[in-house]
Protein backbone atom coordinates (compact mmCIF):
# COMPACT_ATOMS: atom_id res chain seq x y z
CA UNK A 1 0.00 0.00 0.00
CA UNK A 2 1.50 3.02 -1.15
CA UNK A 3 0.76 5.41 1.95
CA UNK A 4 1.95 7.93 4.49
CA UNK A 5 0.44 5.79 7.38
CA UNK A 6 1.08 2.96 9.34
CA UNK A 7 0.24 -0.39 7.40
CA UNK A 8 -2.52 -1.25 10.05
CA UNK A 9 -3.59 1.94 10.11
CA UNK A 10 -3.89 2.09 6.18
CA UNK A 11 -5.50 -0.93 6.04
CA UNK A 12 -8.41 -0.68 8.45
CA UNK A 13 -8.68 2.96 6.96
CA UNK A 14 -9.85 1.27 3.28
CA UNK A 15 -11.91 -0.92 5.26
CA UNK A 16 -14.06 1.75 6.62
CA UNK A 17 -14.18 3.44 3.08
CA UNK A 18 -14.85 0.73 1.09
CA UNK A 19 -17.50 -0.66 3.50
CA UNK A 20 -18.97 2.67 4.29
CA UNK A 21 -19.38 3.55 0.27
CA UNK A 22 -20.79 0.11 0.17
CA UNK A 23 -23.30 0.46 2.55
CA UNK A 24 -23.76 4.18 1.54
CA UNK A 25 -23.13 5.65 5.04
CA UNK A 26 -21.40 9.44 5.26
CA UNK A 27 -19.09 9.76 8.12
CA UNK A 28 -18.55 12.78 10.38
CA UNK A 29 -15.53 12.91 13.39
CA UNK A 30 -15.28 14.89 16.33
CA UNK A 31 -11.59 14.51 17.43
CA UNK A 32 -10.10 15.91 20.43
CA UNK A 33 -6.70 14.03 21.31
CA UNK A 34 -6.20 12.07 18.18
CA UNK A 35 -5.92 15.93 16.78
CA UNK A 36 -7.32 14.61 12.82
CA UNK A 37 -5.27 11.73 13.03
CA UNK A 38 -8.57 9.71 11.97
CA UNK A 39 -9.84 12.50 9.31
CA UNK A 40 -6.05 12.47 7.81
CA UNK A 41 -5.81 8.30 7.80
CA UNK A 42 -8.91 8.33 5.66
CA UNK A 43 -8.55 11.36 3.31
CA UNK A 44 -5.19 9.24 2.83
CA UNK A 45 -7.88 6.68 1.00
CA UNK A 46 -8.51 7.65 -2.26
CA UNK A 47 -12.58 7.90 -2.97
CA UNK A 48 -13.07 8.61 0.63
CA UNK A 49 -14.52 11.99 -0.29
CA UNK A 50 -17.81 9.75 -1.33
CA UNK A 51 -17.47 8.55 2.56
CA UNK A 52 -16.44 11.53 4.39
CA UNK A 53 -18.74 14.11 5.17
CA UNK A 54 -16.46 16.31 7.28
CA UNK A 55 -14.67 16.51 10.54
CA UNK A 56 -14.41 18.38 13.61
CA UNK A 57 -10.63 18.51 15.91
CA UNK A 58 -12.25 20.19 19.00
CA UNK A 59 -9.06 20.16 21.03
CA UNK A 60 -10.23 22.47 24.11
CA UNK A 61 -12.94 22.87 25.78
CA UNK A 62 -14.47 25.79 24.36
CA UNK A 63 -14.05 24.30 21.10
CA UNK A 64 -16.02 21.73 22.48
CA UNK A 65 -18.58 23.90 23.19
CA UNK A 66 -18.68 26.31 20.51
CA UNK A 67 -18.69 23.52 17.34
CA UNK A 68 -20.23 21.09 18.79
CA UNK A 69 -22.81 22.47 21.44
CA UNK A 70 -21.01 20.67 24.04
CA UNK A 71 -23.13 21.68 27.16
CA UNK A 72 -20.84 23.62 29.85
CA UNK A 73 -22.38 21.40 32.75
CA UNK A 74 -21.27 18.06 31.10
CA UNK A 75 -17.63 19.31 31.16
CA UNK A 76 -17.56 20.96 34.93
CA UNK A 77 -19.59 17.55 35.72
CA UNK A 78 -17.69 14.92 34.21
CA UNK A 79 -14.80 16.13 32.40
CA UNK A 80 -14.27 16.34 28.84
CA UNK A 81 -12.34 13.23 29.37
CA UNK A 82 -15.98 11.57 29.61
CA UNK A 83 -18.42 9.14 28.30
CA UNK A 84 -21.12 12.18 28.94
CA UNK A 85 -18.85 14.56 26.87
CA UNK A 86 -17.80 12.02 24.10
CA UNK A 87 -21.62 11.18 23.59
CA UNK A 88 -22.53 15.34 23.57
CA UNK A 89 -19.55 15.65 20.98
CA UNK A 90 -21.02 12.75 18.41
CA UNK A 91 -23.93 13.76 18.77
CA UNK A 92 -23.12 17.12 18.17
CA UNK A 93 -21.23 15.97 15.11
CA UNK A 94 -23.95 14.35 13.80
CA UNK A 95 -26.38 17.29 13.95
CA UNK A 96 -24.10 19.81 12.52
CA UNK A 97 -23.48 17.39 9.21
CA UNK A 98 -25.04 15.32 6.78
CA UNK A 99 -23.23 12.54 8.02
CA UNK A 100 -25.14 9.06 8.92
CA UNK A 101 -22.82 8.17 11.70
CA UNK A 102 -20.22 10.14 14.13
CA UNK A 103 -17.36 8.87 16.38
CA UNK A 104 -16.09 11.20 18.68
CA UNK A 105 -12.74 10.74 21.07
CA UNK A 106 -11.33 12.49 23.75
CA UNK A 107 -8.68 11.58 25.70
CA UNK A 108 -5.42 12.37 27.46
CA UNK A 109 -2.85 10.98 25.42
CA UNK A 110 0.17 12.56 28.04
CA UNK A 111 2.78 12.91 28.91
CA UNK A 112 1.35 15.07 31.77
CA UNK A 113 -2.54 15.65 32.07
CA UNK A 114 -3.56 12.36 34.23
CA UNK A 115 -4.68 12.01 37.37
CA UNK A 116 -5.69 8.78 39.36
CA UNK A 117 -9.30 8.64 38.00
CA UNK A 118 -8.16 9.26 34.76
CA UNK A 119 -4.66 8.43 33.98
CA UNK A 120 -2.26 9.05 30.72
CA UNK A 121 -3.57 6.30 28.23
CA UNK A 122 -7.12 6.85 29.23
CA UNK A 123 -9.20 7.57 25.72
CA UNK A 124 -13.21 7.88 25.50
CA UNK A 125 -14.67 7.00 22.49
CA UNK A 126 -18.56 7.87 21.54
CA UNK A 127 -20.40 6.46 18.78
CA UNK A 128 -24.12 7.93 17.11
CA UNK A 129 -26.10 6.81 13.90
CA UNK A 130 -28.88 8.64 12.70
CA UNK A 131 -31.88 7.14 13.31
CA UNK A 132 -30.84 5.34 16.52
CA UNK A 133 -31.60 6.49 19.77
CA UNK A 134 -28.92 5.61 21.98
CA UNK A 135 -25.14 5.77 20.89
CA UNK A 136 -22.72 3.72 22.28
CA UNK A 137 -19.52 3.97 24.10
CA UNK A 138 -16.10 2.68 25.10
CA UNK A 139 -13.53 3.60 27.64
CA UNK A 140 -9.57 2.58 27.17
CA UNK A 141 -6.71 2.33 29.28
CA UNK A 142 -3.66 2.34 26.67
CA UNK A 143 -1.12 2.11 29.63
CA UNK A 144 2.19 0.50 28.02
CA UNK A 145 2.23 3.37 25.20
CA UNK A 146 3.86 7.16 24.89
CA UNK A 147 1.82 9.79 23.68
CA UNK A 148 2.19 8.57 20.00
CA UNK A 149 1.22 5.06 20.94
CA UNK A 150 -1.84 6.03 23.00
CA UNK A 151 -2.95 8.29 19.81
CA UNK A 152 -2.17 5.63 17.16
CA UNK A 153 -4.09 3.07 19.07
CA UNK A 154 -6.87 5.35 19.87
CA UNK A 155 -7.19 6.09 15.89
CA UNK A 156 -7.41 2.41 15.33
CA UNK A 157 -10.47 2.13 17.69
CA UNK A 158 -12.13 5.04 15.97
CA UNK A 159 -11.57 3.35 12.32
CA UNK A 160 -12.95 -0.32 14.10
CA UNK A 161 -15.67 2.17 15.33
CA UNK A 162 -16.99 2.97 11.46
CA UNK A 163 -16.99 0.02 10.21
CA UNK A 164 -21.09 -0.55 9.67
Amino acid sequence: MNSLLPDDIAELAQRVVDENREAGRKIVLAESCTGGLVASALTEIAGSSAVLDRGFVTYSNEAKQESLGVPLDIIEAFGAVSVACAFAMAQGALERSGADVAVAISGIAGPGGGTDLKPVGTVVFAKAERGKDEPIADERLFEEADRAGVRRQATLCALELLLP
